[in-house]
C-alpha cells in the first residue's frame, strides 16, 4: 500500500486495536490467474500473531488458498474532504483509515476449532444486544464451513487524516464533517491530526 511517511502508522498495538474494532475485512488470494476477494468477519488471536475466519465450504476461494500468501484489508471510517473547508489553497481528497495484513493462510476443518471461531465471532458481535443470541446449532452445520488461519507476516497501517494540512484547517474540517454526519471521520481527524 502506498503510504507517505506522514500517513504511516506502525505502532503494532494500535494496528491490532484497529483490526479488532474494524473486524469486517476483505480476504484477497490468488485463484488461478486472477485475484479473488471475499468480505468476512475476522478475529485477531490473543497474541496478535494470527487472524481467524471461516468460509462456506462451496466458496471457490478455498480451492487454492491453503499455503498461499494472502492479503486481508481492514477499513475504517472514510470521507470526502472538500477544499471549501481549507483556510489555504488545496485540492479535493478522500480521508480514510486502512490496515493491510499479509500472511500465510492455512485451512482447518476440526470441529473444536471451528466451534471456537464461530462462538467467538458470535460473542463479539452479540455483545451489545439486550438479549444476545447464545451459540446453539447442530454440529453438522460446522461441516458447511472451513476455517482459515492466517499467520501474520506483515502489517501496514495508513491513516490519511489530513496530517499534511496546516493545523488551522483541521478544526474547520472537523466542524464540516460533523455537520454532514461524518462523525467517525471527524473524531479520527481530531485524534490523529490535531496537536
Amino acid at each position: 500500500m502506498y503510504t507517505p511517511k506522514h500517513f504511516s502508522v506502525s505502532e503494532r498495538q494500535e494496528l491490532l486495536r484497529f483490526m479488532q474494532e474494524h473486524g469486517f475485512a476483505q480476504l484477497v488470494s490468488n485463484q488461478g490467474d486472477r485475484p479473488e476477494a471475499n468480505h468476512l468477519p475476522f478475529l485477531v488471536s490473543q497474541d496478535g500473531e494470527r487472524l481467524l475466519c471461516h468460509l462456506a465450504r462451496q466458496n471457490p476461494q478455498l480451492e487454492q488458498i491453503d499455503g498461499q500468501q494472502v492479503l486481508v484489508i481492514f477499513s475504517g471510517p472514510h470521507a470526502y474532504i472538500s477544499p471549501r473547508w481549507y483556510n489555504s489553497p488545496g485540492v479535493p481528497t478522500w480521508n480514510f483509515q486502512a490496515v493491510h495484513v499479509y500472511g500465510t493462510a492455512r485451512t482447518f476443518t476440526d470441529d473444536a476449532r471451528l466451534t471456537s471461531v464461530v462462538n467467538q465471532l458470535s460473542e463479539k458481535y452479540e455483545a451489545g444486544a439486550a438479549s444476545p443470541w447464545q451459540p446453539e446449532y447442530p454440529q453438522k452445520m460446522l461441516r458447511a464451513i472451513v476455517g482459515v488461519e492466517i499467520e501474520i507476516t506483515e502489517i501496514q497501517g495508513k491513516y490519511k487524516l489530513s496530517q499534511n494540512r496546516p493545523t488551522e484547517d483541521h478544526q474547520k474540517m472537523i466542524e464540516a464533517l460533523n455537520a454532514e454526519g461524518e462523525t467517525s471521520m471527524a473524531e479520527a481527524i481530531k485524534q490523529w491530526s490535531t496537536p
